[in-house]
Protein backbone atom coordinates (compact mmCIF):
# COMPACT_ATOMS: atom_id res chain seq x y z
CA UNK A 1 0.00 0.00 0.00
CA UNK A 2 1.08 3.70 -0.68
CA UNK A 3 2.03 5.88 1.81
CA UNK A 4 0.21 8.87 2.03
CA UNK A 5 -2.53 8.49 -0.83
CA UNK A 6 -6.23 8.41 -0.33
CA UNK A 7 -5.73 4.46 -1.59
CA UNK A 8 -6.41 3.26 2.16
CA UNK A 9 -9.38 5.24 2.91
CA UNK A 10 -11.62 2.84 -0.24
CA UNK A 11 -10.31 -0.26 2.00
CA UNK A 12 -12.26 0.64 4.94
CA UNK A 13 -16.35 0.50 5.77
CA UNK A 14 -18.30 2.24 8.87
CA UNK A 15 -17.25 -0.76 10.60
CA UNK A 16 -13.30 -0.35 9.96
CA UNK A 17 -13.59 2.93 10.62
CA UNK A 18 -14.91 2.42 14.21
CA UNK A 19 -12.36 0.10 15.11
CA UNK A 20 -9.41 2.38 13.49
CA UNK A 21 -10.62 5.64 15.12
CA UNK A 22 -12.53 3.76 18.32
CA UNK A 23 -9.70 1.23 19.49
CA UNK A 24 -6.51 2.76 19.22
CA UNK A 25 -6.27 3.01 23.16
CA UNK A 26 -8.88 1.53 25.87
CA UNK A 27 -8.55 -2.12 24.33
CA UNK A 28 -9.69 -4.10 27.25
CA UNK A 29 -8.03 -6.13 30.19
CA UNK A 30 -9.69 -9.53 29.78
CA UNK A 31 -10.17 -12.88 28.83
CA UNK A 32 -11.59 -12.52 25.97
CA UNK A 33 -11.49 -8.95 24.69
CA UNK A 34 -12.87 -8.74 21.07
CA UNK A 35 -16.04 -9.82 22.62
CA UNK A 36 -16.35 -6.00 24.26
CA UNK A 37 -14.87 -4.66 20.94
CA UNK A 38 -17.25 -6.38 18.87
CA UNK A 39 -20.09 -5.54 20.95
CA UNK A 40 -18.82 -1.28 20.25
CA UNK A 41 -18.69 -2.15 16.51
CA UNK A 42 -21.77 -3.74 15.80
CA UNK A 43 -19.94 -7.48 14.50
CA UNK A 44 -19.13 -10.86 16.24
CA UNK A 45 -16.13 -11.57 17.77
CA UNK A 46 -15.00 -13.11 15.22
CA UNK A 47 -15.67 -10.90 12.52
CA UNK A 48 -13.76 -8.06 15.00
CA UNK A 49 -10.86 -10.06 15.02
CA UNK A 50 -10.32 -10.77 11.52
CA UNK A 51 -10.82 -7.23 10.43
CA UNK A 52 -8.35 -6.35 13.01
CA UNK A 53 -6.50 -9.15 11.19
CA UNK A 54 -7.09 -7.73 8.10
CA UNK A 55 -6.29 -4.14 8.77
CA UNK A 56 -2.88 -5.08 9.52
CA UNK A 57 -2.17 -7.08 6.75
CA UNK A 58 -3.36 -3.73 4.99
CA UNK A 59 -0.56 -1.86 6.68
CA UNK A 60 -3.04 0.18 8.15
CA UNK A 61 -2.34 -0.98 11.62
CA UNK A 62 1.54 -1.26 12.23
CA UNK A 63 1.46 -3.23 15.64
CA UNK A 64 -1.88 -4.48 17.80
CA UNK A 65 -0.77 -4.53 21.92
CA UNK A 66 0.22 -2.57 24.62
CA UNK A 67 2.33 0.65 23.60
CA UNK A 68 5.28 0.85 26.14
CA UNK A 69 6.54 3.94 28.08
CA UNK A 70 10.60 3.84 27.93
CA UNK A 71 11.54 6.42 30.00
CA UNK A 72 9.71 4.81 32.83
CA UNK A 73 10.27 1.28 32.36
CA UNK A 74 14.00 2.09 31.80
CA UNK A 75 16.24 4.25 30.11
CA UNK A 76 15.68 5.61 26.72
CA UNK A 77 16.81 8.60 24.68
CA UNK A 78 16.59 10.73 21.35
CA UNK A 79 20.02 10.93 19.31
CA UNK A 80 21.33 12.46 16.14
CA UNK A 81 23.95 12.21 13.95
CA UNK A 82 24.94 13.78 10.64
CA UNK A 83 25.27 11.16 8.31
CA UNK A 84 27.57 11.88 5.93
CA UNK A 85 25.41 11.58 2.46
CA UNK A 86 28.00 9.13 0.34
CA UNK A 87 27.80 7.11 3.67
CA UNK A 88 23.66 7.80 4.85
CA UNK A 89 22.80 4.03 3.99
CA UNK A 90 25.86 2.56 5.77
CA UNK A 91 25.31 5.26 9.21
CA UNK A 92 21.25 3.94 8.45
CA UNK A 93 22.93 0.32 8.72
CA UNK A 94 24.69 0.17 11.67
CA UNK A 95 22.53 2.18 13.85
CA UNK A 96 19.60 0.00 12.88
CA UNK A 97 20.72 -3.09 13.57
CA UNK A 98 20.62 -2.32 17.15
CA UNK A 99 17.20 -3.62 18.15
CA UNK A 100 17.10 -1.16 21.22
CA UNK A 101 17.14 1.41 17.82
CA UNK A 102 13.02 1.73 17.74
CA UNK A 103 12.98 4.69 15.84
CA UNK A 104 15.25 5.87 13.03
CA UNK A 105 13.80 8.74 10.09
CA UNK A 106 16.04 11.00 8.10
CA UNK A 107 15.23 14.56 8.55
CA UNK A 108 16.13 17.61 6.15
CA UNK A 109 18.41 19.27 8.70
CA UNK A 110 22.85 19.10 9.13
CA UNK A 111 21.74 16.67 11.75
CA UNK A 112 19.88 14.34 9.29
CA UNK A 113 19.64 11.16 11.05
CA UNK A 114 17.34 11.17 14.40
CA UNK A 115 16.95 8.18 16.32
CA UNK A 116 16.00 6.48 19.58
CA UNK A 117 17.44 3.69 21.97
CA UNK A 118 15.94 2.16 24.52
CA UNK A 119 17.82 -0.01 27.00
CA UNK A 120 16.76 -1.49 30.58
CA UNK A 121 19.44 0.47 31.90
CA UNK A 122 20.99 4.39 31.15
CA UNK A 123 24.50 2.07 31.27
CA UNK A 124 23.39 -0.22 28.11
CA UNK A 125 21.95 2.50 26.61
CA UNK A 126 24.70 4.87 26.60
CA UNK A 127 27.45 1.66 26.02
CA UNK A 128 24.97 1.42 22.84
CA UNK A 129 25.19 4.83 22.16
CA UNK A 130 29.52 4.70 22.43
CA UNK A 131 29.55 1.91 19.79
CA UNK A 132 27.19 3.33 17.37
CA UNK A 133 29.86 6.63 17.58
CA UNK A 134 32.79 4.04 17.51
CA UNK A 135 31.34 2.16 14.18
CA UNK A 136 29.81 5.11 12.36
CA UNK A 137 32.51 7.67 12.76
CA UNK A 138 30.29 9.62 13.54
CA UNK A 139 29.43 12.10 16.43
CA UNK A 140 26.08 11.71 18.15
CA UNK A 141 24.23 14.03 19.29
CA UNK A 142 22.11 13.09 22.91
CA UNK A 143 19.09 14.31 23.72
CA UNK A 144 17.10 12.82 26.95
CA UNK A 145 13.71 13.72 27.62
CA UNK A 146 13.81 15.86 30.86
CA UNK A 147 10.26 16.91 31.22
CA UNK A 148 7.22 15.22 29.37
CA UNK A 149 4.41 18.12 28.58
CA UNK A 150 2.62 16.37 25.95
CA UNK A 151 3.35 12.75 24.54
CA UNK A 152 -0.08 11.51 22.50
CA UNK A 153 0.10 9.79 18.98
CA UNK A 154 -3.43 8.63 19.50
CA UNK A 155 -5.97 10.58 17.01
CA UNK A 156 -8.39 9.91 14.20
CA UNK A 157 -7.69 9.48 10.68
CA UNK A 158 -10.41 8.25 8.77
CA UNK A 159 -11.69 12.15 8.32
CA UNK A 160 -10.31 14.84 5.69
CA UNK A 161 -8.41 16.58 8.52
CA UNK A 162 -5.12 18.48 7.36
CA UNK A 163 -3.47 17.66 10.51
CA UNK A 164 -3.86 15.93 13.87
CA UNK A 165 -7.26 16.51 15.95
CA UNK A 166 -8.12 19.78 13.46
CA UNK A 167 -11.58 19.49 14.93
CA UNK A 168 -10.40 19.87 18.63
CA UNK A 169 -10.26 22.59 20.81
CA UNK A 170 -8.00 21.24 23.66
CA UNK A 171 -6.38 18.33 24.97
CA UNK A 172 -5.91 17.46 28.81
CA UNK A 173 -1.39 18.31 30.12
CA UNK A 174 0.29 17.46 32.70
CA UNK A 175 3.89 18.08 33.15
CA UNK A 176 5.96 15.09 34.04
CA UNK A 177 9.66 15.08 35.19
CA UNK A 178 11.68 12.03 33.69
CA UNK A 179 14.45 10.12 34.91
CA UNK A 180 17.14 9.03 33.16
CA UNK A 181 16.92 5.46 35.20
CA UNK A 182 13.82 2.82 35.54
CA UNK A 183 11.46 4.24 37.65
CA UNK A 184 8.88 1.77 37.66
CA UNK A 185 9.13 -1.01 41.15
CA UNK A 186 8.89 -3.90 38.73
CA UNK A 187 7.58 -7.69 39.80
CA UNK A 188 9.53 -10.48 38.69
CA UNK A 189 6.05 -11.07 36.52
CA UNK A 190 6.16 -7.79 35.35
CA UNK A 191 9.24 -7.86 34.11
CA UNK A 192 8.63 -10.95 32.40
CA UNK A 193 5.46 -10.03 30.77
CA UNK A 194 6.30 -6.19 29.41
CA UNK A 195 9.81 -9.01 27.79
CA UNK A 196 6.73 -11.07 26.05
CA UNK A 197 4.31 -8.14 24.83
CA UNK A 198 7.23 -5.49 23.43
CA UNK A 199 6.39 -6.53 19.81
CA UNK A 200 2.68 -6.83 20.34
CA UNK A 201 0.15 -9.08 21.82
CA UNK A 202 -0.79 -12.13 19.94
CA UNK A 203 -3.36 -11.60 17.76
CA UNK A 204 -6.16 -14.31 18.76
CA UNK A 205 -9.28 -14.32 20.58
CA UNK A 206 -7.78 -14.89 23.67
CA UNK A 207 -4.60 -12.82 23.88
CA UNK A 208 -3.92 -12.35 27.86
CA UNK A 209 -4.54 -16.15 28.17
CA UNK A 210 -1.91 -16.71 25.23
CA UNK A 211 0.81 -14.37 27.46
CA UNK A 212 -0.08 -16.11 30.46
CA UNK A 213 0.75 -19.65 28.76
CA UNK A 214 4.06 -18.02 27.16
CA UNK A 215 5.20 -16.32 31.13
CA UNK A 216 4.41 -19.65 32.75
CA UNK A 217 1.75 -17.96 35.01
CA UNK A 218 -2.16 -17.65 35.76
CA UNK A 219 -4.43 -15.70 33.21
CA UNK A 220 -5.83 -14.21 36.54
CA UNK A 221 -2.19 -13.08 37.29
CA UNK A 222 -1.76 -11.49 33.91
CA UNK A 223 -4.24 -9.52 34.04
CA UNK A 224 -3.87 -8.16 37.86
CA UNK A 225 0.13 -6.96 36.22
CA UNK A 226 -1.57 -5.51 33.14
CA UNK A 227 -3.90 -2.94 34.90
CA UNK A 228 -1.16 -2.53 37.53
CA UNK A 229 1.31 -1.93 34.78
CA UNK A 230 -1.39 0.45 33.41
CA UNK A 231 -1.80 2.54 36.16
CA UNK A 232 1.54 3.22 36.57
CA UNK A 233 2.55 4.36 33.61
CA UNK A 234 4.62 1.51 32.11
CA UNK A 235 2.22 0.99 29.75
CA UNK A 236 1.05 4.07 27.94
CA UNK A 237 -2.53 2.36 26.30
CA UNK A 238 -3.26 -0.82 24.79
CA UNK A 239 -4.68 -1.19 21.33
CA UNK A 240 -4.00 -0.82 17.35
CA UNK A 241 -1.39 1.25 16.89
CA UNK A 242 -2.48 2.59 13.87
CA UNK A 243 0.35 3.61 10.63
CA UNK A 244 -0.06 7.35 10.38
CA UNK A 245 1.80 7.61 7.23
CA UNK A 246 0.07 5.03 5.75
CA UNK A 247 -3.17 6.87 6.39
CA UNK A 248 -1.83 10.04 4.85
CA UNK A 249 -0.19 11.77 8.03
CA UNK A 250 3.15 12.14 6.19
CA UNK A 251 3.28 15.39 6.52
CA UNK A 252 5.43 15.47 9.77
CA UNK A 253 7.39 18.01 11.28
CA UNK A 254 9.66 18.24 14.44
CA UNK A 255 9.92 21.58 15.40
CA UNK A 256 12.88 22.62 17.98
CA UNK A 257 12.86 25.93 19.71
CA UNK A 258 15.43 28.13 21.63
CA UNK A 259 13.15 29.13 25.00
CA UNK A 260 14.22 31.21 27.97
CA UNK A 261 14.63 28.55 30.99
CA UNK A 262 12.73 30.53 32.98
CA UNK A 263 9.42 30.46 30.50
CA UNK A 264 10.22 26.83 29.83
CA UNK A 265 7.36 25.61 32.08
CA UNK A 266 4.51 27.47 31.57
CA UNK A 267 5.10 27.59 27.69
CA UNK A 268 5.36 23.87 27.54
CA UNK A 269 2.13 23.41 29.04
CA UNK A 270 0.47 25.45 27.18
CA UNK A 271 1.45 24.42 23.79
CA UNK A 272 0.97 20.65 24.86
CA UNK A 273 -2.84 21.82 25.44
CA UNK A 274 -3.28 22.83 21.72
CA UNK A 275 -4.55 19.51 19.58
CA UNK A 276 -2.89 19.99 17.07
CA UNK A 277 0.39 19.50 18.97
CA UNK A 278 1.01 15.81 19.17
CA UNK A 279 4.32 15.82 21.14
CA UNK A 280 5.90 18.22 23.34
CA UNK A 281 9.05 17.42 25.38
CA UNK A 282 12.22 19.48 27.14
CA UNK A 283 15.76 18.19 26.15
CA UNK A 284 18.63 19.87 27.06
CA UNK A 285 21.12 21.98 24.89
CA UNK A 286 23.62 20.65 23.91
CA UNK A 287 26.13 24.06 23.46
CA UNK A 288 29.11 22.26 22.95
CA UNK A 289 27.70 20.74 19.86
CA UNK A 290 25.88 24.01 18.50
CA UNK A 291 22.79 22.76 19.63
CA UNK A 292 20.63 25.50 21.26
CA UNK A 293 17.17 24.24 21.66
CA UNK A 294 15.70 23.01 24.76
CA UNK A 295 11.98 22.52 23.77
CA UNK A 296 10.66 19.93 20.98
CA UNK A 297 7.29 19.97 19.25
CA UNK A 298 5.68 17.81 16.82
CA UNK A 299 3.02 18.01 14.34
CA UNK A 300 1.45 15.66 12.46
CA UNK A 301 -0.76 16.59 9.02
CA UNK A 302 -1.41 15.45 5.73
CA UNK A 303 -0.18 18.62 4.27
CA UNK A 304 2.64 20.50 4.14
CA UNK A 305 1.43 23.66 3.99
CA UNK A 306 -1.18 23.34 6.64
CA UNK A 307 1.76 22.11 8.96
CA UNK A 308 3.76 25.12 7.90
CA UNK A 309 0.24 27.19 8.68
CA UNK A 310 -0.20 25.89 12.21
CA UNK A 311 3.72 26.19 13.18
CA UNK A 312 3.82 29.77 11.80
CA UNK A 313 0.87 30.06 14.54
CA UNK A 314 2.64 28.28 17.22
CA UNK A 315 5.71 31.09 16.52
CA UNK A 316 3.59 33.77 16.12
CA UNK A 317 1.16 33.39 19.04
CA UNK A 318 2.44 30.97 21.59
CA UNK A 319 6.31 30.60 20.98
CA UNK A 320 8.11 34.03 19.74
CA UNK A 321 11.39 32.20 19.74
CA UNK A 322 14.18 31.10 17.88
CA UNK A 323 13.45 27.65 15.79
CA UNK A 324 13.57 25.22 13.07
CA UNK A 325 11.42 22.78 11.62
CA UNK A 326 12.82 19.50 10.83
CA UNK A 327 10.61 17.45 8.21
CA UNK A 328 10.57 14.00 8.63
CA UNK A 329 11.95 12.63 5.06
CA UNK A 330 12.16 8.85 5.32
CA UNK A 331 11.82 6.23 7.94
CA UNK A 332 14.21 4.18 8.25
CA UNK A 333 13.10 2.15 10.56
CA UNK A 334 9.95 1.90 13.05
CA UNK A 335 9.02 -0.58 15.74
CA UNK A 336 8.16 -0.94 19.51
CA UNK A 337 10.55 -0.19 22.04
CA UNK A 338 12.77 -3.61 22.43
CA UNK A 339 14.79 -4.63 25.57
CA UNK A 340 17.01 -7.68 26.16
CA UNK A 341 16.05 -7.74 29.61
CA UNK A 342 14.46 -5.75 32.27
CA UNK A 343 15.95 -4.98 35.50
CA UNK A 344 16.12 -2.77 38.71
CA UNK A 345 16.86 0.58 38.95
CA UNK A 346 20.73 0.31 40.19
CA UNK A 347 21.27 -3.40 39.24
CA UNK A 348 23.60 -1.88 37.03
CA UNK A 349 26.19 0.05 39.04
Amino acid sequence: MSQGTADWRSQVDAVDAALVDGWQSGFPVAERPFEAVAADVGVDETAALERVQRLYDQGIFRRFGPVLNPPVIGSSTLAAVKAPVDRFDEVAAVINEYDQVNHNYARDHEWNMWFVVTAASKERRDAILAEIEERTGCAVLVLPMLTDFYIDLEFPVVNTDRFARESLAETDVAATTISERAAADLTDLDRRILLEVQEGFPLTATPYRDVAEAVDAPVADVLDSVERLLADGCIKRIGCVVNHLATGFDANCMVVWDLPDEDLDERGVEVGRLPYVTLCYHRPRRPDQAWPYNLFTMIHGREQEAVDTKIDELAGEYLPYDHERLYSTETLKQTGARYEDLVDDGDDG
